[in-house]
Formats: C-alpha cells, sequence, structure tokens
C-alpha cells in the first residue's frame, strides 16, 4: 500500500497520533539518519493532510452557515474570551 491510499483513508485524529508518535521517536535522537528522513518525510506528509483536513471543515462549516444567512465566520480570539 503506498503512502498516499495510506493517507487517503486516515481520519485527522489517525494522522495526529501518528505524527505525535513520529515526533517522540524522532525526539529520543536514536533514529539511523535515513530512518530519520524517512520519518520526516512521512511527518511532513501527515501534517499536510492534517491541515487539508482542517481546511475541508472550515469550508463545510462556511457553507453550512451561509445556508443559514450567516456569510462569514467570526475569528476566535482568546484575549478577549478570557476573564482574566
Amino acid at each position: 500500500m503506498t503512502s498516499r491510499k495510506k493517507n487517503d483513508t486516515l481520519s485527522f485524529e489517525q494522522a495526529m497520533q501518528e505524527l505525535e508518535g513520529i515526533v517522540a521517536n524522532m525526539e529520543q535522537g536514536e533514529l539511523p539518519l535515513e530512518d530519520a528522513l524517512q520519518q520526516f518525510e512521512r511527518g511532513i506528509a501527515l501534517a499536510r493532510l492534517s491541515q487539508q483536513k482542517l481546511k475541508d471543515a472550515e469550508q463545510k462549516v462556511q457553507i453550512l452557515m451561509s445556508q443559514n444567512g450567516q456569510t462569514n465566520l467570526i475569528d476566535f480570539n482568546n484575549d478577549t474570551h478570557q476573564s482574566e
């Protein structure tokens, strides 16, 4: 199975979990160079996949909101929502 086919079946959560595992593995610093490069390449692919899934979800929300008469998303800003 190719990485591309493998990526197509991953959920956002699965991609993030695999990415976290790769990061933890690489942080140990015990991988041979060739393995580290392969892990890095896989990590980049997972990060891109996760970004695309988030973008797709945002577009779906935007479509649903526009169907209900709301045309724009409002940016979330932690500073305005904190009570401290």
